[in-house]
């Protein structure tokens, strides 16, 4: 009698939680991480291997097979199926998405793993020194042979053979079977170039965290690295990396944002002269692929990439950095919604590597788990080199004239700054030209029509843009509410700021970085550059221009718009406006210069600015985070957020109120709910949105709650009605 099939147990990318079990092919062992594809229901769709069986729940009749087997080999780990098993159960999330999120689109959809990179040719050992009589007979292949050894690379490509010698593909068909020549397939990864900068000397608190990051490695360690701004926390990766890389290890750099890839990739391969593979989504499907493989197998000895990158594959990991981890943008806040900084520290605990979280302004999460032993502090308490932090004031704009935002006394500390020859960043945390457009006469206002918000105004392409659902339409001309020819602007952006400066400096070149100006593939790369080099004299941007960015000239900083932040209906608000803040202060006096940032503000008196000019950014922090212990308010407790949205208003409401009674009895003393409430905006998308937030003091509380609760919410029948999603941990209450 022949042996059952083994059972395969399979996460399908579909909302239902839990593995589906398919029976294996008779022919084959399939092993856990492998790809398979399989029919469910009536489509036919690529799942992963979690585990193996010989028994099943579902009868044998019931069971179908796997229609293929995608891999030779395990694309996952045994401790990557580990992490993803722990992100389902600990986000709540559905086991096949949360795979399906793990691989790069082209992966799931059931392509091979291996990118080929592009064919190039070089001279064999023969082909450098054999004799060119030998080719007299072939005046062609001779005069490649002659082109090739007359040249500065040792390997070319097809690009360069056609840009250089016409013609050529017969001939280096022959002289690859002749053996001149040797073909084959490049990396599609860039050559890493050779080791071109040399490491700086260390100060004294650079040496001490990165002689405690070399002694931790060989084994799981959690660090918060904290320096200031400009103290050089780079350099300090950096030494640690070298230490990884020379264990015969990889390392995994998160960054929270594209923005800071071009300037951290450019570093790394000066400086570690190894192959660096990038994962972000500005790449196309296959560029990914390329980094994402060669993590998998060991080609890239360094990757860097934003949040998804925590789940990449690496053959033989060494150590991961989770730079900038103060940043919101490590948390996925749509589909599965995972914390790609919490999820890097279960992955280092997991493959017993060292873990560094570095911020000039560390999240107050992080900040309680240094207090309480769970991560080593290490401390950057001043500028690397001879580079000073900069004066910081209050410019108290109460009663004083605006021009398009810009103070009269700030624009004199900008004439000064220029005349001197440094360069000058403005923030504003705004794109557009103006909020929005309001009618003189009447006070209409044009808002989306899908959304309960204004819609911003951008003159240069002459339209209204909705920044919550991308909707666009021309900008109107005369008032809908009264026909007058009325309608001005309201407020700035970094569009209206660009235009008073170039009206107000003509003579100095001004660079706009913010969503607007790089959308383009490679136009971030060159703005950055542009500030950079100091060709730009003047830049403008949104928070892209804050985040870790080295601009070694840049003297003056003027932030327009701190008071927007200070009264913030989410808790971490005043968290959010301090971090931007200070990470936006520390782009000036990097270099030799000294420099100065100048806060233009309403609320001089106000107690967060006093603290942070006065006191700095920790005492900032430990006192927030004694007003969090008092309120009850994470990390001092656990929250849980559901939401829910219809097209209609009712729906979402009744849904969310049926949860809340569906919660169990015996968890309300442990587990406060609250709500339904409206989301704070309301309606985006033509959406209406409604929230139920679950309170507890204990995080073990909480997920028993949910365990429990989930369930029952999927069974009612509302929830059939409505879209709804839930967040653990959430860090964006709107």
């Amino acid at each position: 009698m022949s042996q059952r099939p083994p059972i395969l147990r399979v996460a399908v990318p579909t909302p239902v939680r839990g593995l589906f079990d398919y029976l294996a092919p008779g022919d084959r062992a399939v092993e856990p991480g492998t790809r398979v594809r399989v029919d469910f229901g009536r489509r036919r769709l690529v799942g992963v291997v979690v585990e193996c069986a010989r028994e099943s729940a579902v009868p044998a009749a019931r069971l179908r097979p796997v229609q293929a087997v995608l891999d030779e080999a395990p694309l996952l780990s045994a401790r990557l199926l580990d992490l993803g098993c722990w992100t389902a159960r600990y986000y709540h999330q559905p086991v096949g998405e949360v795979f399906a999120a793990m691989l790069p689109v082209l992966l799931r959809r059931g392509e091979p793993p291996e990118v080929a990179g592009e064919r190039a040719w070089s001279l064999a050992p023969g082909g450098h020194t054999g004799e060119l009589d030998a080719l007299s007979r072939a005046p062609r292949q001779r005069a490649l042979v002659e082109w090739l050894r007359a040249g500065a690379r040792d390997t070319v490509t097809a690009a360069d053979l056609d840009t250089a010698f016409s013609g050529w593909r017969q001939p280096a068909r022959r002289l690859v079977e002749k053996g001149w020549l040797e073909e084959r397939m490049l990396s599609c990864l860039a050559e890493p170039p050779a080791r071109t900068a040399a490491p700086p000397a260390l100060n004294a608190d650079q040496a001490a965290a990165a002689g405690a990051l070399r002694e931790a490695l060989g084994g799981f360690a959690a660090f918060l690295l904290e320096g200031v701004t400009g103290s050089g926390k780079t350099e300090v990766y950096l030494d640690a990396v070298d230490a990884a890389l020379g264990r015969g290890r990889q390392v995994l750099v998160l960054v929270p944002e594209i923005a800071l890839t071009p300037q951290l990739v450019g570093r790394f391969r000066a400086r570690v002269g190894v192959p660096v593979a990038m994962l972000h989504s500005a790449l196309n499907a296959r560029e990914r692929l390329c980094g994402w493989n060669a993590a998998r197998t060991g080609e890239a000895r360094v990757v860097l990439g934003t949040r998804s990158a925590v789940f990449v594959p690496l053959a033989e990991p060494g150590l991961i950095i989770v730079d900038e981890e103060h940043d919101a943008s490590f948390k996925q806040q749509d589909g599965v919604r995972y914390n790609a900084r919490d999820l890097a520290a279960m992955r280092a605990r997991s493959e017993s590597v060292p873990v560094v979280f570095g911020s000039a302004t560390p999240s107050l999460e992080s900040l309680a788990n240094a207090l309480a032993g769970r991560y080593r502090r290490l401390h950057l308490g001043r500028r690397a080199g001879a580079a000073r932090p900069p004066r910081v004031e209050l410019l108290d704009v109460r009663r004083r004239p605006l021009v398009e935002g810009l103070a009269a006394a700030l624009i004199e500390r900008m004439e000064a700054h220029l005349g001197a020859g440094g360069q000058v960043m403005v923030f504003i945390n705004r794109r557009g030209f103006a909020p929005q457009l309001i009618c003189h006469e009447c006070g209409w206002v044009p808002e989306c029509r899908r959304c309960d918000a204004p819609m911003t105004y951008h003159r240069r392409r002459g339209e209204l843009h909705c920044h919550h659902c991308g909707a666009e339409r021309p900008a109107p001309t005369t008032c809908e509410g009264c026909g007058a020819e009325a309608l001005m602007p309201l407020g700035q952006g970094t569009e209206r700021v660009e235009a008073a400066l170039g009206a107000r400096f003509p003579e100095f070149e001004i660079e706009r970085i913010d969503r607007d100006t790089t959308r383009r593939k490679g136009s971030l790369e060159a703005s950055l550059e542009r500030a950079r080099s100091g060709e730009a004299r003047i830049l403008v941007g949104t928070q892209m221009l804050a985040k870790g960015h080295d601009f070694p000239g840049v003297t003056l900083v003027g932030i327009l718009d701190a008071d927007r932040g200070l009264f913030g209906v989410d808790f971490r608000a005043a968290e959010r406006v301090a971090q931007l803040v200070v990470q936006v202060a520390g782009r000036a006096g990097r270099g030799e210069r000294p420099g100065e940032v100048v806060i233009q503000t309403h609320h001089p008196e106000h107690p967060l600015l006093r603290t942070l000019v006065g006191e700095g950014y920790g005492a900032f922090a430990r006192s927030l985070l004694e007003e969090r212990r008092e309120a009850a308010l994470p990390p001092h407790a656990h929250f849980c957020l559901v939401r829910a949205e219809a097209p209609a208003q009712a729906p979402p409401r009744a849904f969310l109120q049926a949860a809340r009674e569906a919660l169990p009895v015996e968890c309300r003393q442990r587990v406060l709910a609250l709500g339904p409430v409206k989301a704070p905006l309301e309606r985006i998308a033509g959406r209406y949105r409604m929230q139920l937030l679950l309170q507890a003091g204990s995080r073990a509380d909480l997920h028993a709650a949910l365990d429990r609760w989930l369930p029952a919410v999927e069974a009612l029948p509302e929830a059939r009605r409505i879209r709804w999603s839930v967040d653990v941990d959430p860090q964006d209450m709107s």
